[in-house]
């Protein structure tokens, strides 16, 4: 039976996880807190890829004078410890050397440098370690992490704007803004939450994007993913620019230039498929795709994706390009402003 206290203390772990939101990956979102007589006396969370992991924050982080107390304390944490030497030292055995003698956790890692290791060796040092310990909520929080390493692809979100009658835009060459100041800042804020944007060639043609960040106060930038079949987009396009990095997907050989990797593919049947394996080579860990409404189609087509977040604004257009057809459970619906925002998963 699930004690209440255990999850309270898991869901400071969840808050704190969310802290490293756009700078972890590919690493996954942790948060550890150290209770005793159930009072927190330490707290931490993995801020930055190549940084200190949350148990090791959370350690650091109690006073000397409470430094006593860690052999009676319990460490929660989101995710199992690693038991491998990565960027940094395995935590296992800094958890091992504090004398913390009882772990819970959430969710085992998926990963195999990890799944199960981390686990056995605390239980061969002698600890009790408790998992699954909302579980649930665990997994949604590193869905991306997860469904990188079970999937081997990144975590594929697909957004877009549509009228109120269902119109992706009056005409395939005209750029139609649908939502507001309040809808578009919160797709900044989302890019800077992601590895990696992406959007097709008639976008880039059509509307100019920078597909950055810009609007969400020190936002991450993230990568700039296209789609340039024949190398026809001139280079004087915004996702040229070195404000973040670019990857374009053609089936024409280039060299690769500053802020610029070209990826030779096949386009035609699964094509998607096949960058999405490349970018999973390249640890992409989830990608935001934002149109326009031939890629997007492309991807529900294939079932290749995981969550989509539509806006739909007031405006009708009674003509136009169709929105993308989309079935999947609503797990989420507000309004910001005079928008509507729904959020699904794919069944």
């Amino acid at each position: 039976m699930l004690d209440i206290n255990d999850a309270i203390f898991m869901q400071r772990c969840f808050d704190l996880a969310l802290n490293g939101a756009g700078h972890a990956a590919p690493n996954p979102l942790v948060g550890a807190v150290l209770v005793h007589d159930s009072k927190i006396i330490g707290e931490g969370y993995h801020a930055y890829f190549g940084g200190p992991h949350a148990e090791v924050n959370a350690i650091a982080s109690v006073n000397e004078k409470q430094k006593k107390l860690l052999p009676h304390s319990t460490l929660f944490v989101n995710l199992e410890p690693c038991n491998h030497q990565g960027k940094t030292p395995p935590c296992t055995d800094l958890i091992i050397n504090s004398g913390i003698k009882q772990v819970v956790i959430a969710n085992r890692d998926p990963s195999p440098l990890v799944s199960g290791k981390g686990i056995a060796r605390l239980k061969k040092a002698g600890f009790e370690v408790l998992s699954g310990i909302c579980e649930e909520e665990g997994a949604w929080l590193n869905r991306r992490f997860f469904t990188f390493h079970q999937k081997k692809r990144p975590y594929i979100i697909l957004k877009w704007a549509q009228s109120a009658d269902g119109f992706f835009t009056k005409d395939s060459n005209e750029q139609h803004w649908i939502t507001g100041e309040r809808s578009k800042r919160l797709v900044h804020r989302w890019r800077s939450e992601e590895v990696a944007v992406m959007v097709g060639t008639n976008t880039l043609k059509v509307d100019n994007p920078k597909l950055t960040s810009r609007l969400w106060l020190n936002g991450k930038q993230p990568a700039r993913i296209i789609l340039d079949r024949n190398l026809e987009l001139p280079e004087k396009l915004n996702v040229f620019n070195s404000s973040a990095p670019t990857i374009v997907f053609t089936e024409k050989k280039s060299k690769d230039k500053k802020n610029i990797r070209y990826i030779q593919t096949a386009f035609g049947k699964n094509h998607l498929e096949k960058m999405m394996a490349e970018l999973y080579q390249s640890e992409i860990l989830s990608v935001l795709v934002e149109g326009g409404a031939k890629l997007l189609n492309a991807f529900i087509e294939q079932s290749l994706w995981d969550e989509a977040r539509i806006f739909t604004g007031k405006a009708f257009f009674s003509q136009g390009v169709r929105a993308p057809d989309i079935n999947g459970k609503l797990i989420s619906q507000e309004t910001l402003g005079n928008d509507m925002l729904r959020i699904l998963v794919i069944d």
